[in-house]
């Protein structure tokens, strides 16, 4: 059985210029996507767009390359031109082929641009999503009341689209009472932008809003519903008969209610093997708690991210309480799907502060829960050889 590669440490991407480039191009693409649009900005330009512009020019020049000629410009290499293609000192993983900052079908900012953005050191909201997390679980711990913070997990997964009539529910709502302020904090209201033809709609799928398109068509942020296909229509909302309607902020959305889904699927695909599986426990140490009927536990924590070679930086020990005998990380199987050295950037990337934390796919977790109850894997399987096995034999699946 073959060990995983082994990980590299952080430093061998800081070395490159072109990494806080990145941060700094992925920083001024959000910034100006919330002041104005992608398709409809106007000077001045926030100082992260000059900056950026500036950085650019600078890196191509050093390189002997045409350098963009102004901001829009440079908005289109991020919309057209494949991370891969662009003259910057960058690591081999930290693209992947046809890696764009924005969408080019909706002229959003891509899931990649956020995960770039959080990383960002000159972000002054870096990491937004884990400030409110933590938030949460200080008020939820200081009212000893789990499972209000179980409720406000779910809030974020299952709703994060919500009618007048759906705050007043969670407005009165006794489990979220320790977090109602928090509540009013993240959900902001949703721009006109959404509204197409009088009405807003959710995707059937993920839940979140669909935007709406100039050809009629309507685009999901999720990168899983856009491998998917077409996004299919669910919740529509009449803006004369909704009203007001509001939604999460867009850090929650991609890296709360994202994953999320992904947490909730897995859930429900564990408890239909008759498994018992706790959600987010000791104030979410991890996503869940698996019990085997021999009293083994697995902690698993479902990671949804695009970029493999950021995530195996992002990768600590699982938190040791609630305790468990083994612990790995899971990402949804669409995202090896769609870049088959997934798993493997993700293991040269991995830090020591990982401890060697394996990352598996859903697939895997189930076929490797599946095994275990038939009692094919023995007492004394792993998880870490489940992740071996996979970069032995090429396999995605266990």
């Amino acid at each position: 059985m073959s060990p995983p590669p082994p990980s590299s440490s952080l430093a061998d991407w800081s070395a490159h210029a072109g990494v806080p480039l990145l941060q700094t191009l992925a920083t001024a693409v959000l910034r100006l996507a919330d002041m104005t649009g992608l398709e409809a900005f106007t000077l001045p330009y926030p100082a992260e767009a000059q900056r950026a512009l500036d950085r650019t020019v600078l890196a191509c020049l050093l390189r002997g390359a045409q350098p963009p000629g102004s901001v829009p410009e440079l908005l289109a290499w991020c919309r057209t031109r494949p991370i891969e293609d662009w003259p910057l000192d960058l690591p081999q993983d930290a693209f992947g082929p046809d890696d764009l900052l924005i969408d080019p079908v909706s002229a959003k900012p891509t899931q990649l641009c956020h995960e770039w953005w959080t990383r960002a050191r000159d972000s002054a909201a870096e990491h937004y999503d884990r400030t409110v997390i933590s938030s949460a679980m200080r008020l939820c711990r200081e009212r000893e009341a789990p499972e209000s913070y179980t409720a406000f997990r779910r809030l974020l997964v299952e709703r994060p689209v919500l009618t007048g009539g759906d705050m007043f529910e969670v407005a009165t709502d006794l489990f979220l009472d320790p977090v109602r302020e928090l509540v009013e904090q993240i959900y902001q209201r949703v721009p006109d932008s959404f509204c197409s033809d009088g009405a807003y709609v959710a995707c059937a799928r993920c839940l979140t809003l669909l935007v709406p398109l100039t050809d009629g068509g309507r685009w999901c942020e999720r990168d899983r519903c856009r491998r998917q296909g077409q996004p299919p229509p669910g919740r529509t909302l009449r803006a004369d008969e909704t009203g007001a309607l509001w939604q999460l902020s867009r850090p929650l959305r991609q890296f709360v209610t994202g994953p999320g889904r992904a947490e909730v699927d897995l859930e429900r695909e564990l408890r239909a093997l008759r498994l018992p599986v706790e959600m987010w426990p000791g104030f979410d140490a991890y996503d869940l708690r698996i019990t085997f009927p021999d009293g083994w536990v697995w902690a698993i924590d479902v990671k949804d991210w695009a970029h493999p070679g950021l995530l195996g930086q992002a990768a600590t020990e699982v938190r040791q309480q609630p305790p468990y005998d083994e612990a790995c990380w899971v990402v949804p199987r669409y995202r090896v799907d769609a870049r088959p050295d997934y798993l493997r950037v993700y293991a040269r990337n991995r830090t020591p502060a990982a401890g060697g934390l394996p990352l598996l796919t859903d697939r895997q977790l189930v076929a490797a829960a599946r095994a275990r109850l038939r009692g094919d894997t023995g007492p004394t399987a792993r998880l870490t050889q489940v992740e071996g096995d996979t970069y032995a034999n090429g396999a995605f699946d266990a």
